[in-house]
């Protein structure tokens, strides 16, 4: 995506603490303009009050949906006609939707079926389903570590500290996911571009190197220890190669 693309964000200010929003504007500012922002919620709630600062701080609109049954959640009803009607009435470059709620999951296909990237960002308690819908899906706890300084919030548990290279080769999902990657995309002496790396990642999962405590996919590489990495000071850029390979 380009700096210039513009991205709609659509917030279930139900299931998303108020907390992690300066992550996820920052976040999606790496990819392009955030010039759409909605917060869906019964605003005459108590619990939505953190909310209000943060609509000013951030330029966020508040859509009002009031709680027509206990059965139904209308507001999960509207911000999903709202998301499918702007996808066929405006020229939107990437959807983003900030929930840990799966009943999400269908209006995130149907985006995806036209070709448009979809940011996805919830708690670490969202269903799989929603998360491997996404392009790209960030735990916002996380993103929460660098607005609330004060507070102990990490993609880890409490007690766990940052993971080691020994516990990045424990992690059979990963491993799996970046070797693909390298080995699909090396050339013929085993080295891969970083950024076809990326390409193809993004093009498979809903992997964020942020989930792991790394801005960058490189930085993860580094800390894996598992591979060679080759920096080309003229071009800049860095290719990959596992230090398993063999000629």
């Amino acid at each position: 995506m380009k700096n210039e693309d513009h991205i709609a964000l659509f917030i279930d200010c139900d299931n998303i603490s108020h907390k992690a929003i300066e992550g996820i504007i920052g976040e999606l500012s790496k990819f392009g303009i955030v010039n759409i922002r909605l917060a869906y919620g019964n605003w005459t709630k108590e619990n939505l009050k953190n909310w209000e600062s943060k609509l000013l701080e951030f330029a966020i609109k508040p859509i009002q949906q009031f709680d027509y049954s206990k059965q139904k959640n209308a507001t999960d009803i509207l911000m999903t006609i709202d998301a499918i009607d702007m996808l066929h009435t405006k020229k939107i470059d990437a959807f983003a939707f900030a929930t840990s709620d799966s009943d999400f999951t269908p209006v995130v296909m149907r985006v995806q079926q036209e070709g448009i990237k979809v940011f996805g960002f919830g708690e670490k308690k969202t269903p799989n389903a929603f998360m491997v819908a996404c392009s790209q899906f960030i735990f916002t706890e996380n993103l929460m570590k660098t607005t609330e300084p004060h507070e102990k919030s990490n993609i880890h548990t409490k007690d766990e500290k940052r993971k080691t290279a020994s516990d990045f080769k424990k992690d059979k999902w990963l491993r799996k996911l970046l070797d693909n990657a390298q080995s699909q995309t090396m050339d013929e002496f085993g080295w891969s571009n970083l950024a076809d790396m990326g390409a193809y990642i993004n093009n498979n999962s809903s992997f964020s190197p942020v989930n792991y405590g790394f801005k960058k996919l490189s930085t993860l590489l580094r800390a894996m220890d598992v591979y060679d990495i080759y920096l080309d000071e003229d071009s800049k850029q860095m290719s990959i190669r596992s230090k398993d390979y063999i000629a």
